[in-house]
């Protein structure tokens, strides 16, 4: 996944603040059906994480945030490994960030 140039525009995007679909379509200058099939591809993959973006006005909608924090890849005597590194945030921290966002 991380070798698809639109995956890590997204990813880069969504590591800065989270954006909403339309938003990282803007920013990384894809379809946003492109971009929708990335979100799902990464979310599956734990590399983004979606959360409801609740508005006193009732529209609601998803925003997306980058869990990948590191990547790393060793080449040692003649195999390649590799290391995913992403940020967890527990429930009380996930509504935290929700309440501060209201």
């Amino acid at each position: 996944m991380l070798d698809d140039e639109h995956a890590r525009a997204i990813l880069a995007a969504a590591s800065r603040d989270p954006m909403s679909a339309t938003q990282l379509s803007e920013t990384c200058d894809a379809s946003t059906a492109t971009v929708y099939r990335r979100i799902d591809d990464l979310t599956e993959l734990g590399l983004l994480e979606e959360s409801i973006n609740v508005r006193s006005d009732g529209n609601h909608h998803s925003v997306y945030r980058a869990t990948l924090t590191q990547f790393t890849l060793e080449l040692d005597d003649g195999e390649f490994t590799t290391e995913v590194e992403c940020e967890t945030e527990d429930v009380a921290d996930r509504f935290t960030r929700m309440w501060e966002g209201l």
